[in-house]
């Protein structure tokens, strides 16, 4: 992690050269670090929330166990409703350390709710999570990126902080691909492009 957050910064500090180089206005016209935030979070509420909504009703939860693969190895893995719920109550505890609160009251990362069973809720609990995830966003600045919070007991800075929750939704993107793909449905982010 120590390795990706270096490049993540390399990145950002060629980035902001990149501008300075290409003249006077070009810092007016650089976007700000909750902008750059903002937009990624974006991107991949899209990928997740339509993946989410591509499983029908009838395979939301199923997982790839109860397909009894020849040579592969599924036992106790998430069902799709569960890796859905997963990255949600985890989107709401990542977050809220940046907006200086505990995660919302029955959130119960890292699994969600236990009670919470219908597709419907399961997708609102996905698309609030993201919405929560905006408001954390808008408030980091290029001054408090390395800012120190608590997130489970430990003391992480705020860029660690959307780091993970980025790579942490993208592994789990990861796997719903794959869920959506053994159970026959082209992923909509894999789709062709329309006109």
């Amino acid at each position: 992690m120590k390795s990706f957050t270096l490049f993540f910064v390399l990145l950002a500090a060629a980035n902001m050269t990149a501008q300075n180089s290409a003249g006077p206005n070009a810092a007016e016209m650089s976007p700000t670090v909750a902008a750059v935030v903002d937009k990624e979070i974006s991107n991949l509420e899209g990928l997740l929330v339509s993946a989410a909504e591509a499983m029908p009703e009838e395979k939301f939860n199923s997982s790839p166990e109860n397909l009894k693969l020849e040579g592969a190895e599924f036992k106790g893995v998430r069902t799709f409703a569960d890796q859905i719920k997963h990255v949600a109550a985890d989107n709401f505890a990542i977050w809220a350390p940046l907006t200086g609160k505990p995660e919302p009251a029955g959130v119960n990362s890292p699994n969600g709710p236990a009670e919470m069973k219908s597709r419907v809720e399961i997708i609102r609990f996905l698309k609030d999570s993201f919405a929560f995830a905006h408001k954390a966003g808008a408030s980091m600045t290029a001054e408090n990126t390395t800012d120190v919070v608590e997130f489970r007991g430990n003391h992480v800075t705020r860029l660690y902080l959307i780091i993970l929750a980025f790579s942490h939704a993208n592994d789990h993107y990861g796997q719903l691909v794959e869920y959506l793909r053994i159970s026959g449905i082209v992923p909509p982010g894999s789709r062709p492009k329309k006109g």
